[in-house]
């Protein structure tokens, strides 16, 4: 139901566009977040978008660098990285969460309903 798009091999300084394509979900119901997991390590929160475009937070990692934005017309959401670094080198995935009154930490994976298959992206010194 989602899938996630736009990985590949980029230098230090470019920039990628990575696309997570959903289907069977009413897209603007889910609040949508990108994870990534690097060799040996734990999948670590980069960012996350909600039903309201204006509430959008990143990690301090990527803040300044990366930004989500989601098309509800298209079921899509995006993830635009610039200024790549080699530590950004990971499996990028995408996740979407229902949104219910209750308050969630959407920075943490186990809050998510459903995930992308993840998209590879390696960027060289």
């Amino acid at each position: 139901q989602l899938q996630a798009s736009g990985g590949g091999l980029v230098q230090a300084g470019g920039s990628l566009r990575l696309s997570c394509a959903t289907s069977g979900l009413p897209f603007d119901n889910y609040a949508m977040g990108w994870f990534r997991q690097a060799p040996g390590k734990e999948r670590e929160f980069v960012g996350f978008i909600r039903r309201r475009v204006s509430d959008i937070y990143y990690a301090d990692s990527v803040k300044g660098r990366f930004t989500i934005s989601r098309d509800n017309a298209k079921n899509t959401a995006y993830l635009q990285m610039n200024s790549l670094k080699p530590e950004d080198t990971a499996v990028y995935y995408c996740a979407a969460r229902y949104e219910t009154l209750f308050r969630i930490d959407y920075t943490r994976w186990e809050q998510y309903d459903y995930w992308g298959q993840g998209t590879q992206v390696t960027v060289s010194s």
